[in-house]
Order: C-alpha cells, then structure tokens, then sequence
C-alpha cells in the first residue's frame, strides 16, 4: 500500500550560525511566523520560517556531536532535507521497508513541537535525505 503524501512539511536547510541565518532570511523574506526551538536529542537549534502552508527550517548544531554538525562538515551549510507530511509515521515507515527502501529510523524519533519524524537514506530516494513528518 503505497503512502498519500499530504504536503510538503518543510525544506531544511543546516547552516554554522542559527541567529545569522534568520538575520539573512529575514532581511530578504517577510515570513508571516519565525519560531525557534532546540530538539536536544537531535543537538540541533530550529528555527522555523512560515512560508504560506509550508516551511523553511534552518538547523544549527548545538553540539559537534550531533548529524546536522557532522552534515556541515562533511558537506557545508546547504539543503539537509525534505519533509513530507503524511498521517501516520509508523505506517511511512512499514511502507519504505516493505518497498525495499532504506529506512534510518525503524519507529518515529521525536522532533520539534512534538512532531513525529523518520527519514529515509539518500541513497534510496536520488540523494535526497527525505523525512517523514507527522505535523
């Protein structure tokens, strides 16, 4: 059973400085919200730039730990992700096995605003890192 996308969440975007990025964004764009948030479990700042019924997200690594700061080292700042939103995490995620994907998370990781999320490897999809995003 294949999976009805229901928008597209967000684009995410990992950048070195949280505050600069908004600063740059802002300069340019005038998004109706900016809200911020840290997922501690992911070492990452968040900020999250309305766009109409989408999103742009800019992370930050909070820690050199974390996949958004190795992301920046290996890559620099630049496009990280996709979200699609779908209804259920869990039912994504059984689909994207089921079809053969590789799927880096095998149950729903929390992320910002209490969202589900799970992504799918590039490697699976022509290089893009794709979330699923229950929000």
């Amino acid at each position: 059973m294949k999976i009805k996308p229901e928008a597209i969440s967000h684009v995410a975007f990992a950048v070195s400085d949280l505050e600069k990025a908004i600063k740059d964004y802002t300069n340019v764009f005038d998004f109706d919200s900016v809200e911020r948030y840290e997922v501690g479990t992911e070492r990452v700042k968040v900020a999250m730039l309305k766009v109409g019924n989408s999103e742009i997200e800019l992370l930050a690594p909070s820690s050199d730990e974390g996949a958004v700061a190795k992301f920046i080292r290996e890559k620099g700042e630049g496009i990280h992700h996709m979200a699609i939103r779908v209804a259920s995490v869990q039912d994504a995620i059984d689909n994207a096995k089921s079809s053969g994907l590789r799927v880096l998370d095998d149950k729903p990781r929390s992320a910002a605003r209490g969202a589900e999320a799970a992504f799918i490897h590039p490697k699976s999809l022509h290089g893009v890192l794709i979330e699923f995003y229950s929000r």
